[in-house]
């Protein structure tokens, strides 16, 4: 029994105890989450047609997510317990094309069985023992961080998780202070918790290298009520050490508002990385060369204007270094804290340059409340890369330069404001991907959501 789970099982002991105490069930709450998801991805023209991966990915199912969040038992130290139930259960993958291979352990959006066919469902359950004094919150178990140096990815038909300790405190006015420890990650098409690792390091095969201790902290504060400033620390055991620095603005111009975000990391390697070819992620390092150690430093803007329910946007972002920026990166789906990580792609390879175009426009300003719908363009060139390209087994290595890629992304949404299906939401997402780089196809891809919430306490 690891230590987080040995901590947890006191905890819930001592929650069994106290349960029935003023405040723990009173300030409970508990929700059921209903998603409807379907993706559909066509894998287009590429170098990497060749080598068998599949032209068309897609799947469908139902998800069920049932969030329970308790009070605080009475006391100086006030005891809780928070859980969050997951069910995915299959309606269609595809016949065949629901996207996993021979060194992935689940498709799109299931699992996958042994010959590679999606599961007809799969499900988890986390617990999280929560104690709070003053101003100062400690949890143990399962996390859903949302940090620049870790992020919990929502983006498919049930959430990825974390299983660690996290401590909160705001006992300062205006300065919030988070710390942690993380040991396993469960993806969003996986029931099982994982230990962690990056990219081209995370196989899932003998080569693959993993780590079991992810510690970050960092904090937030309020310089004044328009103006945030942002330290975060992430280190990776044996992968990477990481800095971020952030500044967050709102800015009152004319009949609108001006935000604009700042956001620079910078990340070197660590311990096993530094010398171990196993531990190497991705990035360019020379001809042929397609793995090294993590050397990255990437800075970006972004600046949103919104008035009379229209947001236009632009931004720019530069990837400096010999590798790709890191993060957190099972190989199963996951997310970085940059104003680039779109639906398809994260535009943060080597030496990138990115800028970025943004319109959405929220229609209850002409008497549609609920509705809302938005595009978002990226171009990103100078990347510096390698891939694996030809039509044989063995393919061969190729390194390039100045090779570019852009992505194009429509979203409609509409959630039901009022009657009897108030909160019905409706999401169609629609990308288009095309690039130069070796080794990559191009892609178009659509995602087709319902989702409804149903509270229970």
């Amino acid at each position: 029994m690891n230590k987080s789970t040995l901590a947890l099982a006191v905890a819930v002991g001592v929650l069994a105890q106290q349960a029935g105490a003023a405040g723990f069930i009173e300030d409970s709450k508990a929700t059921l989450g209903l998603r409807n998801f379907y993706i559909n991805t066509d894998n287009r023209d590429g170098d990497a047609k060749a080598a068998g991966a599949q032209s068309k990915q897609e799947e469908w199912g139902q998800g069920f997510q049932l969030n329970f969040t308790s009070g605080y038992t009475e006391g100086t130290v006030g005891f809780g317990l928070d859980a969050i139930g997951l069910l995915g259960i299959k309606l269609d993958s595809g016949g065949g094309t629901n996207g996993a291979t021979s060194t992935s352990y689940g498709g799109t959006v299931f699992p996958s069985k042994s010959n590679g066919e999606a599961v007809d469902n799969y499900s988890s359950l986390g617990l999280t023992a929560k104690a709070k004094i003053s101003q100062t919150e400690l949890k143990l178990g399962t996390l859903q961080p949302k940090l620049p140096v870790i992020v919990t990815n929502d983006g498919r038909m049930l959430p990825q998780t974390f299983q660690g300790g996290q401590i909160t405190t705001n006992e300062i006015k205006d300065l919030t202070l988070v710390g942690g420890q993380i040991e396993h990650a469960k993806g969003r098409n996986s029931s099982n918790n994982e230990e962690l690792s990056i990219a081209g390091a995370n196989a899932h095969t003998a080569a693959g290298r993993d780590s079991n201790k992810f510690i970050y902290g960092g904090g937030d504060y309020k310089i004044t009520k328009d103006l945030t400033a942002q330290y975060y620390y992430g280190n990776l055991q044996d992968f990477y050490k990481q800095h971020f620095v952030g500044l967050l603005h709102n800015w009152a111009i004319g009949p609108g508002v001006l935000k604009s975000d700042l956001r620079y990391f910078n990340s070197r390697n660590d311990g096993a990385n530094g010398h171990d070819s196993a531990y190497y992620t991705t990035g360019d390092y020379g001809t042929g060369i397609t793995k090294g150690k993590v050397d990255n430093r990437l800075l970006s803007g972004l600046f949103l204007y919104s008035v009379s329910g229209h947001t236009f946007g632009g931004g720019y972002q530069v990837s400096n270094g010999d590798s790709d920026f890191p993060w957190l990166n099972q190989g199963d789906g996951s997310s970085a804290y940059l104003t680039t990580d779109m639906q398809i792609q994260k535009f943060a390879r080597a030496g990138e340059r990115t800028w970025q175009a943004r319109y959405s426009y929220d229609f209850a300003k002409v008497g549609l409340p609920g509705l809302t719908a938005g595009v978002v363009y990226l171009r990103g060139d100078n990347i510096d890369t390698s891939g694996k390209v030809g039509s044989t087994t063995p393919q061969r290595t190729v390194s390039a330069t100045g090779r570019s890629e852009w992505e194009r992304d429509l979203t409609v949404a509409y959630v039901i404001p009022e009657g009897p299906l108030k909160n019905l939401g409706l999401t169609w997402k629609n990308a288009m991907w095309r690039n130069d780089i070796p080794g990559q196809r191009d892609q178009d891809e659509n995602r087709l959501i319902v989702s409804y919430s149903i509270p229970l306490l």
